[in-house]
């Protein structure tokens, strides 16, 4: 594993068991990410999408093969080690946005920080700025509109200062101007921060807009470009 890369995926393969019927949802999946490259993982409803992102952040393990989080193989570290490198070096987005209804648009992005004994309010008060969410600090989750709410958990990812981000599916919950509008916003404050992402869209024009391209066709790469 070279120096430079981030993530390497080395022969990773997943099966499922459906009753008495195995499924294999990956395939022999090989490929490596570059520190500060984006990436988007794009194919059809049922290609592995997924399942991918949720192996590559150490949510679920593959059935075959090896998973390297820059030096480290994933495989060998407990959940407690994977939930602590999640904390320190990992930011999500997710398309539901997952804000916490009770707390306000300051406090959850606050939330990975106090996760940490972090407590940088400034910072996390000019990442939303810089979102054009200034005046919205303090409205919870219901008083805003899911454009809103979705630019508010881009900059949750953000706050931590992830080596890496995950994202599943963004702008999938949005329409097209509120999609417009998150998907700015995250290229924006990676413009501060230079990390590593890895998107799955089923938005190909989305994709484009990163720095590289891999279709997932049954479980299989069949396109990285």
């Amino acid at each position: 594993m070279t120096s430079d890369t981030i993530l390497q995926f080395e022969d990773v393969t997943k099966r499922v068991f459906s009753g008495d019927n195995e499924i294999t949802i990956l395939n022999k999946i090989n490929f490596k990410l570059k520190t500060a490259e984006t990436c988007a993982v794009v194919g059809p409803s049922g290609s592995g999408k997924t399942t991918l992102l949720t192996i590559a952040a150490g949510l679920d393990r593959p059935s075959q093969g090896k998973v390297f989080f820059k030096n480290q193989d994933l495989s060998y570290q407990n959940e407690d080690q994977l939930a602590l490198l999640r904390g320190q070096a990992i930011g999500f987005i997710f398309q539901n946005y997952q804000l916490i209804p009770s707390l306000n648009v300051l406090e959850n992005v606050l939330l990975p920080l106090e996760i940490k004994g972090d407590n940088n309010e400034d910072g996390a008060r000019e990442l939303l700025e810089r979102v054009g969410l200034k005046e919205r600090i303090l409205h919870y989750p219901a008083q805003l509109s899911g454009g809103e709410q979705q630019r508010v958990a881009i900059v949750r990812a953000f706050v931590n200062k992830p080596q890496i981000l995950f994202a599943d599916e963004p702008t999938g919950s949005l329409d097209s101007e509120s999609a417009e509008t998150a998907i700015e916003a995250m290229f924006e404050l990676n413009k501060i921060q230079h990390c590593s992402i890895l998107l799955v869209t089923h938005d190909h024009t989305l994709a484009n807009l990163l720095d590289r391209k891999i279709i997932l066709k049954s479980g299989s790469i069949i396109d990285d470009a």
